[in-house]
């Protein structure tokens, strides 16, 4: 997980970025929505939206906005149709890249993905061109707050998880899809507070990234977080120690 924990890393930085800026909101109101849609409004029967409702509760956002999402979902309130789409490209030498956006006009944001990915160096591939050098995993972020170790992996572990990490402030728990929803209520049954809990794409392999290499990708990364429809930007980039000191 050596890989995923760098990137993890930035990831979350970003994240606290998108909060300021206002994006995290309404990226979590377009999963509610597609959470509702897909699934029904009822949390109890439909566990991503219970999970999307744990992280916008998690991010603070207030009750009314998440039952307006919720209600948009399911056709109670009016609202645009949105799809999900997963874009693939390269960035930078060679590094595979999975976008995944949530859009109401599939053109428009086809068009700006390719043009970001054109902007800072990359190009976009064909459908199945780096998926294959992913695999979906349950990732959660745990607020380490005085927490043991010890206490915390035995916790994990015997609730099905695969891995932990432990980062300079975060505990960082892998699971498998089947594990990631028991392994996430025994934390909540400790009331124990998670930063954020999804299912992500990881790398099976990471390739090292350094220097100029690494600059233009985080910029062409920067520039496809700012994408207001994309939702999630996945790497296999493995950045190199010296230059995640200087984004620190």
């Amino acid at each position: 997980m050596s890989g995923h924990s760098k990137w993890a890393t930035i990831r979350r930085k970003k994240g606290a970025l998108d909060a300021k800026r206002g994006k995290l909101f309404t990226k979590l109101i377009k999963e509610l929505t597609i959470a509702a849609r897909e699934g029904g409004g009822d949390p109890a029967g439909n566990p991503r939206l219970r999970l999307a409702i744990d992280n916008a509760k998690a991010a603070n956002m207030p009750a009314d906005n998440i039952e307006r999402a919720i209600k948009k979902g399911t056709g109670e309130l009016e609202g645009t149709t949105i799809s999900e789409l997963t874009y693939e490209g390269y960035g930078p030498g060679g590094i595979a890249l999975l976008v995944e956006v949530a859009t109401d006009n599939k053109n428009r944001t086809v068009a700006e993905v390719r043009h970001i990915f054109s902007r800072h160096s990359g190009n976009m591939g064909e459908s199945g061109s780096v998926a294959w050098m992913f695999e979906k995993k349950g990732i959660i972020a745990l607020p380490k707050q005085g927490k043991s170790e010890d206490d915390i992996m035995e916790l994990a572990l015997n609730a099905g998880a695969e891995d932990m990490r432990t980062e300079d402030e975060y505990f960082e728990i892998q699971t498998d899809l089947e594990s990631f929803e028991p392994v996430r209520k025994a934390l909540a049954e400790k009331k124990l507070t998670m930063d954020n809990a999804s299912l992500q794409w990881i790398a099976k392999n990471t390739v090292n990234i350094a220097g100029e290499n690494a600059e233009k990708m985080m910029k062409l990364i920067e520039g496809l977080e700012d994408c207001d429809d994309v939702q999630n930007v996945y790497s296999n980039a493995d950045f190199d120690e010296e230059f995640l000191k200087q984004q620190s």
